[in-house]
């Protein structure tokens, strides 16, 4: 309430806000000084310093505009937290990729002896090695987003943000000091957090989630991944990969929204490499025994029977939530999805506050991919500075679940090409294949798969198209063109067919 009447007193004419006052000795509620002594402006502030809040800051600055970028990262549950970058750098796509490199070289020396080279097995995986390495890596990119912002004279704020009102936002610091900032225009790119139940009893105390696992010092163990989702199945992949007793517990479907004939075919092949499934189960209650396991209690719901195991970690990865909480949205007039919480934006990223603007995982109905966050960015930087009109196609864009088999797919999955277009006017072409990678080393290859979903109609526009096997997302993003062009699966078929090489026939008709 002090820094609301403090705002009010120092609003200028026509109620808009041009200062930033700096936090003094006695904060922002103890001095009006401050404010008077340290009036700034800004063109525009972005609230969230990861992949499309940084892109849509420097963009601006490029532009000759003056920029500020608030970021603070609330520790986890279990105490975890990372510097500038956001999700996709700290604790999602970087240190994802690089764990899951790990565990395909494991694959890879397990083949070696198959290609002549004479390695002794078992070769046994050090985390602690493995972990500080990425880990290190992480930390360089926090730093070089530091020095990018600051060569392009973005202002950092490494301050916690919550509107004060349509123009201004109250940070408040570690320490607890508060400052008040203020732009024309406003980006909110906050991002998600994982989920926790916390309706099952000991999931907050002793579970972790994606915001703990790529920062753990020792191996996790022995655990027990509960979810399904494609963050659920890349930790068990990975888990599984680098020799750990992995097992993933999930209540219905695998990759909900991803299709379902690739989605089985994805826990097939972890079934294949040693990942166990507990299918149609919740999880009711996390214990921690005398000598620090986890005893995990859950109902089949099957059979209606409960039972129990014991691992040394479990992971939460049950879905995320927006990050808009504790950002009093409700002082600006943004409105919000009363269910996801997610922020409602227009084609424009526009917010119902029309200089507010949201982008990234936080806006409602924009796929939690980190490309397509910063391309938004830039482009709202280019709109809102540039002359441009450009807006972000959020339609057809590529996507990889980085699995153990990696699956790859851009466009309508199966089920909902049928429920657009009707069953009768749907046409699916298919192939199993055997990479050469695979050939040598006489691995399983049968759940190598390729599907492109096409309109039967001549020329049977490709609707979607689906890759199982290795380096999915590269083949993926090559076939990405294909379909936002879009062009006839006469077209597609024979490049597809020289993307996996000798190893499928020309893919059939079902």
């Amino acid at each position: 309430m002090a820094v609301m009447a403090m705002a009010a007193a120092l609003r200028g004419p026509g109620g808009r806000f041009r200062w930033r006052t700096q936090a003094t000795a006695g904060g922002v509620r103890g001095s009006a000084r401050g404010a008077a002594a340290g009036r700034q402006d800004y063109n525009l502030l972005v609230i969230g310093g990861g992949s499309g809040g940084l892109a849509c800051a420097k963009e601006a600055a490029q532009l000759g505009m003056k920029v500020a970028v608030v970021d603070y990262v609330e520790p986890s549950p279990r105490g975890t937290r990372w510097g500038l970058g956001g999700t996709c750098v700290n604790v999602g796509c970087i240190p994802k990729k690089l764990i899951h490199q790990a565990a395909l070289l494991g694959g890879m020396i397990r083949d070696a002896p198959h290609y002549g080279w004479d390695v002794a097995q078992p070769v046994l995986h050090d985390w602690r090695k493995m972990a500080e390495a990425v880990q290190n890596y992480v930390k360089s990119l926090n730093w070089g987003h530091r020095v990018q912002l600051q060569d392009r004279k973005v202002k950092y704020f490494n301050i916690k943000a919550s509107f004060v009102n349509e123009h201004t936002i109250c940070g408040v610091t570690k320490g607890g000091k508060e400052t008040l900032l203020s732009a024309e225009h406003i980006v909110i790119a906050t991002g998600g957090r994982p989920r926790y139940p916390t309706h099952i009893e000991g999931a907050l105390e002793y579970g972790i989630t994606s915001d703990d696992i790529f920062w753990l010092k020792e191996s996790p163990g022995k655990t027990l991944v509960v979810g399904a989702s494609y963050v659920a199945l890349e930790c068990a992949g990975f888990l599984t990969g680098l020799g750990l007793d992995t097992t993933v517990m999930m209540r219905s479907i695998p990759l909900r929204g991803f299709d379902q004939q690739m989605s089985s075919l994805v826990t097939a092949y972890m079934a294949s490499q040693g990942t166990r499934f507990l299918k149609h189960c919740t999880p009711s209650r996390v214990q921690k025994l005398p000598d620090g396991q986890l005893q995990v209690t859950w109902e089949d719901l099957t059979s209606g029977k409960e039972n129990m195991g014991t691992f040394s970690t479990v992971l939460w990865a049950i879905g995320r939530i927006p990050e808009t909480r504790s950002l009093n949205l409700e002082n600006a007039g943004i409105n919000t999805n009363p269910n996801s919480q997610k922020i409602l934006v227009d084609a424009q990223e526009a917010t119902s506050v029309p200089h507010i603007y949201a982008i990234g995982d936080v806006a409602e109905g924009r796929p939690e991919l980190t490309p397509t966050a910063i391309m938004a960015g830039k482009l709202l930087a280019r709109r809102l500075y540039g002359q441009s009109l450009d807006v972000m196609d959020y339609s057809n864009v590529p996507t990889t679940v980085f699995t153990p088999l990696e699956y790859g797919c851009v466009g309508l999955s199966e089920e909902e090409a049928m429920a657009r277009h009707g069953e009768e006017h749907v046409e699916v072409y298919h192939a199993y294949y055997k990479p050469l990678e695979f050939t040598v080393a006489e691995r399983d290859a049968s759940q190598c798969y390729i599907k492109m979903v096409c309109l039967r109609k001549p020329p049977q526009l490709v609707l979607g198209l689906h890759f199982l096997g290795p380096n999915a997302g590269e083949v993926t993003q090559g076939f990405a063109l294909g379909i936002k062009v879009p062009g006839p699966q006469a077209c597609l078929e024979p490049l597809l067919m020289e993307s996996v090489g000798g190893g499928a026939g020309p893919p059939t008709s079902r």
